[in-house]
């Protein structure tokens, strides 16, 4: 393609009848966990079955200190297209797992659909983010709604209390700040 990237089609298929490309070599975000998902995706298609990659629920990871991590939309991009949202955030400074390891820097964010309340994006920084990102794609994954991660109990004292907070804070109903 332009970028030198090789071209597929939706079923992973180059132009060449038989022959599939995925990961760093093909479209999307050059990430290990994205290539392993298209090489079952892959897989299931060559055996005859549907195969299929959500990329919107993909999660990335920047594992510095503290760590990153993100799954879905940022805020800039709902705002570039229009779309109204809420913003829940909640920072480790509150959790009590957060600082009882002194790990209190960061928040976790939940931006969900201001209509629908389906979650649009997570976004972490703090500790064990790239773990803790997980929830949200899963919850993602099945167009879960922040009042679904809000109302689900959470382990205490954990980090991923943060994230339901957050989901909270999103739903207009926290509870710890």
């Amino acid at each position: 393609d332009e970028r030198g990237r090789v071209a597929i089609d939706d079923h992973f298929q180059t132009n060449v009848p038989g022959i599939y490309a995925l990961g760093d070599v093909v479209r999307g975000p050059m990430l290990a966990h994205k290539a392993e998902d298209e090489g079952v995706a892959v897989a299931e298609i060559v055996a005859g079955q549907a195969g299929h990659v959500n990329y919107g629920v993909i999660p990335n990871v920047v594992y510095t200190h503290p760590e990153i991590a993100s799954v879905g939309k940022t805020e800039e991009e709902l705002k570039d297209t229009g779309v109204e949202y809420r913003a829940g955030k909640f920072p480790f400074s509150a959790n009590a797992r957060a600082r009882a390891m002194l790990e209190k820097d960061g928040f976790v964010k939940v931006l969900a659909d201001a209509k629908t309340d389906k979650v649009l994006g997570v976004h972490i920084i703090g500790p064990f983010a790239g773990e803790l990102i997980a929830e949200a794609a899963v919850l993602m994954e099945f167009a879960g709604a922040a009042e679904d991660l809000a109302r689900t109990c959470h382990a205490h004292p954990t980090l991923s209390e943060a994230v339901k907070e957050a989901a909270l804070a999103a739903w207009f109903k926290p509870i710890h700040i």
